[in-house]
């Protein structure tokens, strides 16, 4: 292997280890906060992050796998991997259905959403740059897999647009049941983002953009 190539497996890899940290921090300050401010969005936003770690993990080593075997199909490992995080998304997309709806049934207002503010803008920000680089990676390898992980990256994205928009509704208006409104969308990408990973587990390309 050239060492043009095996930096880039490096880049990739390196990319894949990031998105798991970051996701994990992401994870702990956005529970924290949900919970501690009742608000569900943010708090289903930082389950989701958990559950992208396992999906992460398996992302990492896919890449390990791949410099070595690039047409090797995905091992038991990365199956595994992704029928976890399947069954974890739909478990968290029923919970956050669920308590949304019992939420605006009650009527019931977080405290303040301005950490959902303030995560949701950072996240915006890493997801962006991680796309890109994934891209990058991903066409100078031609690895379809990588380009398709950059793909699910955009759902990330997405998810932290719908928590600012709902965040900053709250914020400015006061409106209770836009922070459940918030939820349901997060619930709706977690149910997409769990049939993607049971696709990928199955062989099936990710379609998540």
């Amino acid at each position: 292997m050239n060492r043009q190539l095996e930096r880039l497996y490096r880049t990739a890899a390196l990319l894949a280890l990031i998105t798991i940290f970051y996701n994990i921090l992401e994870g702990v300050v956005s529970a924290w906060f949900g919970f501690e401010d009742e608000s569900l969005a943010l708090f289903g936003f930082g389950l989701d992050s958990f559950v992208e770690v396992v999906s992460g993990a398996g992302i990492w080593h896919m890449v390990r796998r791949q410099r070595e075997n690039p047409e090797q199909a995905p091992d038991q490992f990365e199956r595994g991997a992704l029928r976890i995080t399947g069954g974890g998304f739909y478990l968290l997309a029923a919970g956050l259905l669920f308590t949304a709806a019992y939420d605006a049934f009650r009527g019931h207002a977080p405290t303040t959403t301005f950490w959902g503010i303030v995560v949701s803008c950072i996240s915006i920000l890493s997801m962006w740059l991680l796309i890109q680089q994934k891209v990058k990676v991903g066409k100078a390898l031609g690895s379809q897999a990588i380009l398709a992980d950059a793909a699910c990256t955009k759902v990330c994205l997405y998810l932290s647009v719908i928590l600012l928009v709902s965040s900053a509704g709250y914020y400015l208006t006061g409106i209770g049941w836009l922070d459940s409104a918030g939820a349901l969308g997060i619930a709706w990408f977690s149910l997409k983002e769990g049939k993607e990973a049971f696709d990928k587990a199955s062989g099936l390309p990710c379609s998540c953009s």
